[in-house]
């Protein structure tokens, strides 16, 4: 009788072992979903609207998210800075994207001014022109077409051939607006793209071009703009105009959204967000 009891006994134990050895079990996997993040589980949708010079940051930033929270979808739709602000305003979006600073009125009506990143525009021209520094006026008139030879800044007898981006081009969006020359432009050449127009502008005489600022190289002369050189220590410190901010405006405090939309905001200050930023040419805010 004895017997069968210490065997009952240690079968009841074996089974309780194997019971907890299981739960435990359990509990890792558990834990080691969680260490993998419990963000990971987040599902929904987050929806941005505005500034068509955001695409490209906002296309690179959209696919690392959605790689990190595989069961969001975020889409972006690019209706310009002012319609973006007014889709946020609204409720119809969760953000707002802007290639400005927003106005007064705008940050009064509850809107908040989040900026994410910093455009950088550099002018280049090829390296034996004699100018190296233009005004803010002059490059306007050299791309409306007042001005067409570098003689009428103090340059060689030369004609400047004003070399641009193709329509779509998010540079040629940006600079164009910075500049306030919108469909005002005479381009003697449109490129699709940032390598072109410093491969021509290069090999160009008298030739002048945009380029974001972290393509510029020995190839081409990087121009002041009223006396300032085109770097990111003198962009941070607002000192060269050719830049903007890039915001992504909530209505309210990022710490009054969503889930969703803190987990964005947090994934575009995270490493893996700010090196996305970078990795598009753009300089990260201070």
């Amino acid at each position: 009788m004895r017997k069968g009891l210490k065997k009952l006994v240690a079968v009841a134990l074996t089974a309780t072992l194997g019971l907890a050895t299981l739960a435990g079990c359990g509990a890792g996997s558990g834990s080691s979903s969680d260490s993998a993040g419990s963000n990971k589980e987040l599902s929904g949708k987050i929806q941005l609207a505005g500034s068509t010079s955001m695409e490209k940051m906002c296309g690179a930033l959209m696919e690392a998210f959605m790689e990190e929270y595989p069961n969001v979808t975020v889409t972006t739709e690019y209706t310009g800075s002012g319609a973006g602000i007014e889709s946020v305003t609204s409720g119809a979006v969760d953000i707002g994207n802007a290639s400005r600073a927003l106005s007064d009125k705008e940050k009064s009506a509850g809107i908040e001014e989040n900026i994410v990143a910093i455009d950088g525009i550099a002018m280049i021209t090829d390296k034996n022109n004699k100018v190296t520094n233009v005004t803010k006026q002059q490059l306007t008139d050299i791309y409306t077409g007042k001005i067409t030879n570098w003689k009428d800044l103090g340059g060689a007898d030369e004609a400047i051939v004003v070399i641009g981006r193709e329509a779509a081009s998010g540079t040629r969006g940006a600079f164009e607006e910075l500049l306030e020359v919108k469909n005002k432009c005479a381009y003697a050449q449109e490129l699709d793209s940032t390598g072109a127009v410093l491969a021509k502008v290069a090999a160009t005489p008298g030739a002048i071009g945009y380029v974001s600022l972290d393509v510029v190289d020995k190839t081409v002369l990087a121009l002041q703009l009223d006396g300032v050189d085109a770097t990111e220590d003198n962009i941070k410190a607002g000192k060269y105009t050719l830049s903007r901010p890039f915001v992504m405006a909530t209505k309210g405090t990022v710490s009054s959204q969503s889930e969703l939309v803190q987990a964005w905001f947090e994934f575009v200050k995270s490493d893996a967000g700010q090196k996305v930023i970078k990795g598009v040419g753009l300089i990260l805010p201070e």
